[in-house]
């Protein structure tokens, strides 16, 4: 199976449709048609069964799924092994994280960098759903999540908090939730439950049962934006929410603590640019947090 057309078979197999996967790889979704019928050719087997609601893989197809991904696997882990070994100050570093923490301190740390070392070329990926490093998604990741996969390594950055805020425009026509009514007669702005789950079911340890939700995000910039414009009650980090003038802090004494992590693979520990760049965002959030 030629590699250049089982990447392509991948992410038909992942998005389910033409167009779809030729986003995800950034070609023309032609290419992708061309390429998955050369390969069906080779193989002399219909891989995708064609629906309305997208390809769909046939049993041989299921199989060759498996195969791909096992020749994904062992590209990917080649090519860390290779940059793991590569002492150059230059080249690409694809870092992942979420808008707010991009803001916050990973644009400081990229500044540091490119000050430091001009030729390392940063690609910010800012997106509420986890990278996958394994699959060479990102290099390196910021986020609020300790991985369990024994290939990837964590430090701990940080811990964070949150808490309840709204609009000083909304609690002065709303008045402010009562303890323990589920936040009855108020709206609330919440994450969408592909990002945050329990906000569905809880925000800053209250049932949101009786509250009316009034606009879901899938972006921490866009919640306390949303916030701001005083659309209803939400649980914001209370670094960010406790600057913003506009917000004021609700029941200050409830707030859930979380920690931030730096991810990275074992294999691109030993990259000097990606270990350039992870020390530049260590440094940076020891500054922020000593200011």
């Amino acid at each position: 199976m030629d590699w250049d057309n089982a990447r392509i078979f991948l992410a038909i197999g992942r998005a389910g449709t033409l167009r779809g996967a030729a986003a995800l790889l950034r070609i023309d979704q032609a290419t992708c048609g061309r390429r998955l019928a050369a390969l069906e050719s080779s193989l002399g087997a219909t891989l995708f069964l064609r629906t309305p609601s997208g390809y769909v893989p046939t049993p041989a197809g299921e199989l060759a799924l498996t195969a791909a991904e096992a020749m994904e696997r062992a590209a990917d882990k080649l090519q860390r092994e290779m940059q793991g070994v590569d002492n150059r100050l230059s080249g690409l570093v694809r870092v992942a994280t979420t808008d707010t923490m991009a803001s916050h301190f990973v644009i400081r740390a990229m500044q540091r960098l490119h000050a430091a070392h001009p030729d390392i070329r940063i690609v910010l990926n800012v997106a509420p759903a986890l990278a996958s490093l394994t699959r060479r998604e990102a290099d390196l990741a910021v986020r609020g999540v300790r991985p369990t996969d024994p290939d990837l390594i964590s430090r701990h950055l940080v811990k964070r908090s949150l808490g309840l805020y709204a609009s000083k425009s909304y609690l002065a026509e709303r008045g402010e939730p009562v303890r323990g009514t589920a936040l009855a007669g108020h709206d609330i702005v919440i994450y969408h439950h592909s990002v945050t789950p329990r906000h569905g079911e809880k925000i800053a340890g209250e049932s949101v049962a009786n509250a009316r939700v009034a606009m879901e995000v899938n972006s921490a910039a866009m919640l306390q934006e949303a916030t701001r414009a005083g659309l209803g009650v939400a649980e914001l980090a209370t670094h960010l929410g406790d600057i913003d003038p506009q917000l004021v802090r609700i029941w200050p004494e409830r707030a859930e603590s979380y920690d931030v992590w730096l991810v990275m693979h074992a294999d691109l520990s030993r990259s000097a640019r990606v270990r350039a760049a992870a020390d530049a965002i260590i440094h940076s959030v020891a500054s922020v947090g000593s200011q």
